[in-house]
This record gives C-alpha cells, sequence and structure tokens, in this order.
C-alpha cells in the first residue's frame, strides 16, 4: 500500500547535526518517538516546509511538496498541514475566537467551528485572550486552531511537554478524542512511551538524525514497572 506521506532521501544539515530520512507514514496516528535532538522536530518543519532540505523528496496523499531534483518547494500555507509547534504560536494580541477565525479554513464545512469546540471544550474561552488561559487550555485552543485549517495532515509536536502529570492526564482523553472523530492523518512527536501506547498505532524511532526503526506501537514497546512501557530490547542496537 502507498503511504500518505512520504519522504525519501531527506537530507537536511544544520551545522554539526544532519538529518537523514528515507521513510512512508500512514494514514492514522504515527508517533515520532526518541530522545531529544533526536530530529523529530526538524523533521517536522521539513514536512510543514518551514525548513527546505538540501536534498530530497516529500510527497503528502499524492502531492509533490518537495522535490529537489524538480526544484519544487511548496509553500506551507498550500501543504494543507495544521501543525501545532511547541511553543503553540498563539497570537497573544487576539482572543480565543480570533484566534480560531484566523487558522479557520474557507473550505471546511459550515458546522466544523461549532464541533470543534464544543468537542475541545473551548465555548467559554472565545473572548478571552491566550494570556489568561492555563496551559492546558492554551493546548487545546492550539489544537482547535489547527484542526480548524480543515488539514490533511495534522502535525503535534510534544503537545503533552511541560505540563504536569495530572494536567497530562486531563489533556489525553481530548487527543483521544480528536483520532477518534476527526480521523485526520497525525505525526505525534514524543519521548514519552505512555503517550505512544496510549494515542498511536504505528511508531518510528529516531536517533541521531536517523530513522532506527519503525513498526506497530504494540510490537516495538513491551510492559515495564520504569517507564509503564519500553523499547524492546531488540530495537536498542539499532
Amino acid at each position: 500500500m502507498t503511504p500518505f506521506l512520504e519522504l525519501r532521501r531527506v537530507s537536511v544539515q544544520l551545522g554539526r547535526f544532519t538529518l537523514e530520512v528515507d521513510a512512508g507514514f500512514g494514514p492514522g496516528w504515527t508517533a515520532l518517538f526518541g530522545p531529544s535532538g533526536a530530529g523529530k522536530t526538524t523533521l517536522l518543519e521539513v514536512v510543514a516546509g518551514l525548513r527546505r532540505p538540501e536534498a530530497g523528496h516529500v510527497m503528502m496523499n499524492g502531492v509533490v511538496l518537495f522535490d529537489s531534483d524538480a526544484r519544487v518547494h511548496l509553500p506551507p500555507h498550500r501543504r494543507g498541514i495544521g501543525y501545532v509547534p511547541q511553543d503553540l504560536a498563539l497570537f497573544p494580541h487576539l482572543s480565543v475566537r480570533a484566534n480560531l477565525e484566523y487558522g479557520r479554513s474557507t473550505a471546511s464545512e459550515s458546522t466544523l467551528f461549532e464541533r470543534v469546540v464544543e468537542r475541545l471544550e473551548i465555548d467559554g474561552l472565545l473572548s478571552q485572550r491566550p494570556g489568561a488561559l492555563s496551559g492546558g487550555e492554551k493546548q487545546r485552543v492550539a489544537l482547535a486552531r489547527a484542526l480548524l485549517a480543515a488539514p490533511a495532515l495534522l502535525m503535534l509536536d510534544e503537545p503533552l511537554t511541560g505540563l504536569d502529570a495530572p494536567l497530562r492526564e486531563r489533556i489525553l482523553p481530548f487527543l483521544q478524542r480528536v483520532r477518534d472523530e476527526f480521523r485526520v492523518p497525525t505525526l505525534y512527536v514524543t519521548h514519552n512511551p505512555g503517550e505512544v501506547m496510549t494515542l498511536c498505532e504505528h511508531v518510528v524511532v529516531m536517533e541521531a538524525g536517523r530513522v532506527k526503526t519503525e513498526g506497530g506501537a504494540r510490537d516495538l514497546f513491551i510492559p515495564s514497572d520504569t517507564p509503564t512501557w519500553r523499547l524492546r530490547d531488540d530495537t536498542q542496537g539499532g
């Protein structure tokens, strides 16, 4: 089966760090798993069009996003991607409603705004500005704005990092709701095995700018006391 998203022979040079990726991603939720500095965020930036590789080919759902040989580099606003970066990128001078309207696609269904606001339980926040929101509320607003772009692909860069354990547990059901109800193919960046097992079907393990291994979440992770899940020993050697 042809992958929904393909990165072939993609190479990015950032100082002494080199990202070299050749991988395909299916239409469900895929975790990009690995330690800090593995290249996970850089990979998202390449897919989003925010970082231009030195070489390679990126295709999504049959559309070429980047091709170094053909000199194709589709700009970010034409890629149909909803991207939630680690800093969330909410506009502090705009209300929550204005932030959501800014990202809203004119091609989206008329009821999408009400549906997203209801599912993420942010209807009571619409008149507020981001500075007045809690960390969890900001996460939900940023996620809502990405969904309102009616994206073909959703990308979430460590959305639960920096949140304490009780708040992470409160946000996880919202992410599950988005996965189950909106059914948008998603790349989910994390270094938390529990998040992988809760949310994702497939895992791409990255290390030092390379894809170390990939497979089904329940094939690559096994139960453990600390953390709750860990990578199988036979994935550790590269």
